[in-house]
């Protein structure tokens, strides 16, 4: 899909008008048919994220062979991108396809299961969340809205996003506008910054006519898709907002309590293998994208300085004094996260970073 038709398409992602859907097909079984409605945070066939939510629907309809029957909706098609999360608490929805962190303003606990600052790696959630309990803190706070999570994709280490102007120190973020959802935005809050949440349809307007000064978004398959280039030349590195953003599959929970333990299986293994295959997808598909960026669209990449990386750093930690402050669950969440961080550091410091970094070093990368 070209950009310009996502554009248009997602314009409606905030008014929850209706428009097509998609219904899996799989052989009918008669017996015990159960209907799932999915609805996503992502406008239709874009690349990785919403293309990546259609195929967990798809498998599910396939694999359960007809016990299922899926129906899935593109951000706008049914609710917009952001109230899917109350579409399917309230059972109108069975399940949604999204980023878990958009439902932080009804509990700071809910921005841990996509990204935090100076958080997980795409490896290291995997790890915290199968064998560091976060799935059973993610299943104490989702049952609390009525909803059943797990993970179904990822995107990686994320970009730290595009500007209009060089990012020299941290005063530079006093009084910037900038795109960025989840925990991240309050770190840009405290450096003086004005943080704006926006949907993914709706970004590129917003920065081509200066109602925000910068975005981030993913990486450079998804934002070379974008043309943020058009309005911002200053890309910037590492982000230290999402180190590796996880999606999520949630479920309300009454449906998901209904259904056999074969067919709980399988839409655990349908989201689990998404959860692979996208970042097996922006892995292969980034570079190739950030080098077209750099040699066709004169887009410049720029690396955050030690200083400012510093400051993103001391604005996280006070962030994370209000989180912990909100309430006991999330504290919890918080402590598990931290005990998990710093195994997972102790280990990935001498297996994964000291092998990469002798690699670079001898192939002169």
């Amino acid at each position: 899909m070209k950009r310009r038709d996502f554009i248009k398409k997602s314009a409606v992602a905030g008014a929850g008008v209706v428009a097509a859907s998609t219904a899996f097909s799989t052989p009918a079984i008669s017996q015990g048919l159960k209907k799932m409605v999915v609805v996503s945070t992502w406008p239709r066939d874009f690349p990785g994220l919403g293309t990546g939510a259609q195929r967990v629907a798809q498998r599910i309809a396939d694999a359960t062979d007809g016990r299922i029957s899926v129906e899935y909706f593109a951000a706008g098609e049914r609710v917009g991108a952001f109230d899917s999360f109350d579409e399917v608490a309230s059972g109108n929805a069975q399940a949604y396809h999204a980023a878990d962190y958009y439902w932080k303003g009804k509990h700071p606990g809910w921005g841990y299961f996509t990204a935090v600052p100076f958080g997980f790696t795409y490896t290291e959630m995997n790890a915290w969340i199968r064998f560091g309990g976060g799935q059973e803190l993610w299943d104490e706070l989702a049952a609390g809205f009525g909803l059943k999570c797990v993970m179904a994709g990822n995107t990686g280490c994320q970009m730290g996003g595009w500007f209009r102007k060089e990012i020299k120190s941290a005063d530079d973020f006093k009084g910037l506008k900038m795109r960025m959802p989840g925990l991240g935005g309050d770190v840009i809050a405290k450096l003086g910054g004005s943080p704006v949440s926006l949907p993914g349809g709706q970004i590129y307007e917003n920065l081509v006519s200066g109602a925000i000064d910068a975005t981030e978004w993913v990486g450079p398959w998804n934002d070379s898709f974008m043309k943020f280039y058009e309005a911002a030349k200053y890309y910037y590195y590492p982000g230290f907002h999402e180190p590796g953003s996880m999606l999520a599959l949630g479920m309300n929970k009454k449906f998901w309590d209904g259904l056999s333990k074969n067919d709980q299986v399988i839409i655990e293994s349908a989201a689990s293998a998404e959860n692979d295959v996208m970042m097996a997808e922006y892995n292969m598909k980034s570079g190739a994208a950030l080098t077209k960026l750099i040699k066709e669209q004169g887009v410049q990449l720029r690396q955050f300085s030690d200083d400012v990386y510093d400051s993103f750093y001391e604005a996280s930690e006070e962030v994370f004094e209000g989180v912990r402050a909100h309430s006991d669950l999330a504290k919890r969440i918080d402590s598990s996260f931290v005990a998990a961080r710093k195994d997972l550091s102790g280990w990935t410091k001498i297996s994964d970073q000291a092998y990469l970094a002798q690699r670079n070093r001898v192939l002169g990368a």
